[in-house]
């Protein structure tokens, strides 16, 4: 499933227009990667947006 495990952040649904004015289904799937985190001295493979990746090193949470 494509879904953030620390922001929730999912898939979103919208349409594509195009210059006729036609209105096809479009979806928007977040940008997520897979980080491995020590945390409490185990290994744990997470799924996280980019956005969570980059808040999470600004507060020092992540090395790399």
């Amino acid at each position: 499933m494509q879904k953030c495990d620390v922001t929730g952040k999912g898939k979103q649904f919208g349409n594509n227009v195009s210059f006729s004015q036609r209105h096809t289904k479009k979806v928007w799937k977040p940008n997520l990667q897979t980080k491995t985190m020590v945390i409490d001295g185990k290994k744990v493979t997470m799924k996280l947006s980019t956005q969570a990746i980059r808040s999470l090193k600004k507060k020092g949470l992540l090395n790399k």
